[in-house]
């Protein structure tokens, strides 16, 4: 049985895209009072409960805006991200600084402004979607700013505990949405992924392993370095675009 959101008001960012669109349905469909629907350029939504939201994450001014006008938010998704292709960490700077911008600096951004607004609602929750390349290591743009964000989701859960927000980190491979189209690896499904995530906003869950590939990582990482990352690497090795 689905657990409910009822009554409560989410922000989604990213919700053009596959995953953010998932967020925005099935938040409705666990009876969610609204839904603010974040993007760059948001599409026309014929829903009244939906209230679309020109957002861009790395605007420092238009996230103020955004977190002033949305004040009866209550749960936070940070699904905005970006990963371009040929992305590499040997460069160009300039396009390692943009990942950066959005994946990092952007998500925190939001969450910073809108924990103010999470506060008066008894505390909120953010949920921060973040990959399991974070702990992998590959050497993408994509992958560091991730592992970045990961340890910035594991920072805010400390930063706002007084307030009693909930910080989820949400962990996943390959989700079949148009990010990862050039992939032909196997992928989970962005419904099941944000079933899971729900799930774990309900059962005030501090962090959401959303596949198997995710799980048998996490179950790995204490496993010496010497041992992991050449086992890592080999099998990353045939894992190209």
């Amino acid at each position: 049985m689905e657990k409910s959101l009822e009554g409560r008001t989410v922000l989604v960012t990213g919700a053009n895209g596959g995953l953010g669109e998932q967020f925005v349905i099935q938040a409705l469909q666990r009876g969610a009072r609204k839904v603010y629907a974040a993007a760059r350029t948001p599409r026309q939504r014929d829903d009244a409960r939906i209230e679309t939201l020109a957002l861009d994450i790395t605007d420092a001014k238009a996230v103020a805006n955004a977190a002033a006008l949305a004040t009866d938010v209550d749960l936070l998704i940070n699904n905005a991200a970006i990963a371009p292709a040929n992305d590499s960490m040997s460069g160009p700077e300039d396009e390692l600084r943009r990942i950066f911008e959005t994946n990092f600096f952007g998500n925190l951004l939001v969450a910073n402004a809108f924990a103010p607004v999470l506060a008066t609602h008894g505390g909120g929750t953010i949920l921060n979607i973040l990959s399991a390349a974070s702990w992998i290591g590959l050497s993408t743009g994509y992958s560091v700013s991730k592992a970045a964000m990961w340890s910035a989701t594991n920072g805010l859960r400390f930063q706002l505990q007084a307030q009693k927000t909930q910080v989820i980190g949400l962990l996943v491979g390959m989700i079949d949405t148009p990010m990862s189209s050039r992939w032909d690896v196997p992928k989970v499904t962005a419904a099941s992924v944000v079933a899971q995530a729900y799930d774990g906003v309900v059962e005030g869950a501090t962090e959401i392993l959303a596949d198997e590939t995710t799980r048998g990582l996490k179950s790995m990482l204490s496993m010496k370095g010497e041992e992991l990352y050449p086992m890592l690497h080999e099998q990353l090795a045939s894992f190209k675009p």
